[in-house]
């Protein structure tokens, strides 16, 4: 009788041991399983913050809308355009927008869907990032580029200037500009050095003039937004914006004294 209960309790313990160890092995799998699967790409979302995708935050795209809601109906003018731009013809509603782009695919796919009262004109950029510094200091050194001379004066002797824009962008008084392009994302692609300086040309040809740049993260966005609106105009800022009211008036003034 002894042996048998000797024979139960170590079957029973044996029982007990294998339930442990397949408990501690059960976890252990689970606990590998759940580590793993924090390490997988999040497929869903890896597609880069390119064309077709959000550029603007909500904030930001708020902080532009108000904006032009301040002065719409108004004359907008946005070097680039961006899935979240197509809202802004709606936004100015009985106002002039006109959008100038440089990619042609964009202009493909987009123009269908830009509202009726705007226009989307394709522009060509003759110069590139890596060119910045040597812009700057040729606009700073050359009298063709001085912001005194006006849109009447510009010449291809500045080299900075976009001399080949629509004539209705030199004609039209612009209460708004927004500078969100070229890409310039690169040291080959063409930077946003001219779209700056034109925006600076124009502001001071209008009346009260709000200039907002996007991505003054990055240095050339930062240097010439400095250069050619001056960082006393700088009237407010939100994520990667900054809002300059530029009055024709009190800014007349040479490159050299900005």
């Amino acid at each position: 009788m002894s042996l048998t209960k000797r024979k139960l309790i170590l079957i029973l313990i044996f029982i007990l041991v294998s339930a442990s160890l397949f408990r501690v092995l059960r976890i252990t799998l689970t606990t590998s399983y759940f580590l793993n699967l924090e390490h997988v790409p999040n497929t869903k979302n890896t597609r880069p913050d390119t064309y077709g995708n959000k550029i603007l935050s909500e904030k930001e795209l708020r902080f532009l809308s108000d904006i032009i809601l301040q002065k719409s109906p108004c004359n907008l003018l946005v070097f680039g355009l961006e899935d979240q731009y197509l809202k802004l013809p709606a936004i100015n509603e009985g106002g002039k927008t006109i959008f100038l782009e440089d990619k042609p695919e964009k202009l493909i796919d987009l123009t269908t869907n830009v509202n009726g009262s705007a226009r989307v004109y394709r522009i060509r950029y003759k110069t590139s990032a890596k060119e910045a510094y040597k812009l700057l200091t040729h606009a700073r050194t050359h009298s063709s580029c001085s912001l005194r001379s006006g849109v009447r004066t510009l010449t291809a002797k500045c080299k900075i200037a976009l001399t080949g824009l629509p004539k209705e962008v030199f004609k039209t008084k612009w209460d708004v500009i927004v500078v969100d392009g070229p890409g310039g994302d690169g040291p080959e692609s063409p930077g946003r050095m001219s779209a700056i300086y034109m925006a600076g040309v124009l502001a001071r040809a209008g009346n009260g003039t709000n200039v907002v740049v996007h991505d003054v993260d990055r240095m050339i966005e930062k240097w010439f937004s400095w250069e050619f609106l001056s960082e006393k105009n700088l009237v407010s800022s939100k994520g990667k914006f900054w809002n300059f009211k530029i009055d024709q008036k009190k800014n007349l003034v040479s490159l050299k004294q900005v």
